[in-house]
């Protein structure tokens, strides 16, 4: 499922309009972004946990090259499904 077929899934069941509905996942994703971005964790009970994590500090090697390079630390974001979602596919 790619994002127009989310939004039209989302506008066909609540009911409102594809542009509206494009709308509400847009700010859903700006709101997540923006929790993350402030260091908080974003729960949705029920469904599951965006939160950063480190990853840290490593050695790596340049693929053209062949040398030797450090790769510095740095934040993903990660996504846990909640409990009760997962047992919902079983």
């Amino acid at each position: 499922m790619n994002k127009n077929e989310l939004v039209r899934a989302i506008a066909n069941n609540i009911g409102i309009t594809l542009k509206d509905a494009a709308i509400v996942l847009d700010g859903t994703i700006d709101a997540i972004t923006e929790g993350l971005k402030a260091g908080e964790k974003v729960q949705i009970s029920g469904f599951g946990t965006f939160e950063l994590k480190s990853k840290p500090a490593r050695d790596g090697i340049n693929p053209k090259t062949g040398e030797k390079i450090k790769i510095g630390e740095s934040k993903i974001p990660a996504f846990k499904f909640g409990k009760a979602y997962k047992d919902s596919f079983n």
